[in-house]
């Protein structure tokens, strides 16, 4: 059994759990995991359902691997780490020098044994913290443009902080990722007011006009929208 139809039963609007024919022969005939990461999908059933959407889109993660090895990422940052699959998943695609931060406010869904199994938990730097508060002392204490790639994939109604403080880490050709700028396609429900929505509607509105950046907004996973520094 493929572990695209193993989660088919999960309730979600990733992609990766879309009955459609087309994405399925997609999913189908591109998704490669390793043994450590189907463990982690497979462990997903185990949580609380209500909880079991807030992991990434497994093809946008899949993606991310072949960013980064394109750029010849060695430093990363990781907002929102949840199980830790996409941590693992970026942390496959850094060199044996190359480091993740990654943060939560919760490490109670990390599997630490598996990124040791993966032999990625020493390019994983952990830390139990607040988004905001890291990317601030990041900028004290590495300064800006001093990071290859930033995924930011945490609590929405911080996204357009995120987003600022990220562009000043992220160094020129770097590149931010955005998740869940579709966000179930409650931006386009002008009457869905909530500080989430709008923050993510805020968030899309300023990378739209933003000089500072190319950009490329992607109906991958739940909207996914990619940001070059120039």
């Amino acid at each position: 059994m493929s572990v695209s139809t193993m989660l088919g039963g999960l309730i979600s609007t990733k992609s990766l759990y879309s009955q459609d024919p087309v994405d399925r022969y997609i999913f189908d005939h591109s998704l490669r995991y390793t043994s450590e990461q189907t463990e982690l999908l497979h462990d997903l059933k185990n949580l609380p359902e209500k909880i079991q959407p807030w992991l990434g889109s497994t093809d946008e993660a899949q993606f991310f691997q072949v960013l980064i090895r394109l750029m010849n990422g060695k430093r990363a940052i990781e907002i929102g780490t949840f199980t830790g699959y996409t941590s693992l998943t970026i942390a496959l695609a850094l060199p044996s020098d190359g480091e993740l931060i990654t943060c939560d406010i919760s490490d109670e869904y990390i599997r630490r044994d598996i990124w040791k199994r993966a032999g990625v938990y020493d390019k994983i730097n952990f830390q139990l913290r607040p988004g905001l508060d890291l990317l601030e002392e990041l900028l004290e204490t590495e300064g800006e443009n001093s990071f290859d790639f930033i995924f930011i994939d945490a609590d929405k109604a911080n996204y357009p902080q995120y987003y600022e403080l990220a562009l000043r880490l992220i160094r020129p050709n770097g590149l931010i990722a955005i998740d869940n700028t579709l966000w179930n396609g409650r931006v386009l429900n002008q009457n869905d007011t909530t500080p989430e929505t709008s923050a993510i509607r805020q968030t899309n509105d300023i990378v739209k006009d933003d000089p500072r950046v190319d950009i490329s907004f992607l109906r991958l996973g739940d909207g996914t929208t990619f940001c070059r520094k120039k």
